[in-house]
């Protein structure tokens, strides 16, 4: 093959995985997740030998002015914009996120999942001056990228990472921190988790009255489960924020849900109403294979 014709067929592929296909996939949720989260990572993998999160990493340490958030966020922002998605909260949602932490002004403050640390320092640089950031990475390799993040800038005094799994980590919360509950709660790890996770925060009393939760990709991956339980429950107040999918025009929105205080027995009836669901489910699919069995 010629030089020539090798140049073409690179500049072919460059044109069609860099314009063609974001413009194709931009709209539709499953192709884009599919595109950015999936195949384009593994092909920068693969030619780099690094990973993204190292990636992400060495863009803020280039374009970043250390000890400075706001130049952090800026430069990761314009590495996923115009280097390379990455499942950051991003600079849309990003502003919704920054409006809640502001309106509430929180004193004690949670993050499930931190990823490479840009919700982390988008977060802690609005907290007032003796609140302390608490976030909660079960993959080390993100955790240690995002402490790295964030101590570029400047906030590793007042961010703590912590490494292992939500459901292990909460109820140790209290002993750990000396926190009574939590004012503001963040959500953005694993969507099969904002349930199981809201719920146990609420049995181990690390919600108070008047404490906010925000979950994000309630709508792209979507969180359908754990969107039942909030905007059914008595002890919630909920409001829906549309926006994209970070860095996309693929919808999503942000769920924010003030907690009003526990209701006797309300929580308790939406779980045997979640349990009976349950049940009725696996009835129908026992019977459904007895059915083919017997055929």
């Amino acid at each position: 093959m010629s030089v020539l014709a090798a140049s073409v067929i690179l500049l072919g592929l460059y044109i069609l995985c860099r314009c063609l296909i974001p413009r194709l996939v931009r709209s539709n949720s499953t192709l884009a997740l599919l595109w950015y989260d999936v195949m384009l990572e593994m092909t920068f993998d693969l030619l780099t030998q690094t990973t993204r999160p190292q990636r992400l990493l060495q863009a803020v340490s280039i374009n970043a002015v250390k000890g400075d958030p706001d130049s952090v966020i800026t430069a990761i922002d314009h590495f996923c914009k115009h280097t390379e998605w990455a499942m950051n909260v991003g600079d849309e949602k990003g502003a919704i996120l920054d409006a809640v932490v502001i309106e509430r002004s929180p004193a004690t403050v949670l993050e499930l999942g931190t990823y490479c640390g840009y919700s982390a320092v988008r977060i802690t640089r609005l907290l007032p001056p003796a609140t302390r950031l608490i976030t909660v990475e079960m993959n080390p390799e993100y955790a240690h990228v995002a402490r790295q993040v964030i101590e570029h800038a400047g906030l590793q005094d007042k961010v703590c990472v912590l490494e292992g799994l939500s459901a292990d980590l909460i109820p140790k919360m209290a002993d750990m921190f000396g926190i009574h509950s939590f004012d503001f709660v963040f959500l953005d790890h694993w969507k099969d988790r904002y349930l199981p996770d809201i719920r146990l925060l609420e049995d181990c009393s690390l919600l108070a009255q008047g404490s906010v939760v925000l979950a994000d990709n309630v709508v792209c991956p979507g969180a359908p489960d754990y969107l039942d339980y909030i905007r059914s429950s008595l002890n919630y107040s909920s409001r829906f924020y549309q926006a994209h999918l970070e860095y996309t025009r693929v919808l999503d929105g942000l769920e924010r849900s003030e907690y009003l205080g526990h209701r006797q027995g309300e929580t308790q009836v939406l779980r045997d109403t979640h349990q009976q669901r349950d049940r009725q489910v696996n009835r129908r699919g026992v019977t459904g294979r007895q059915r083919k069995r017997q055929t």
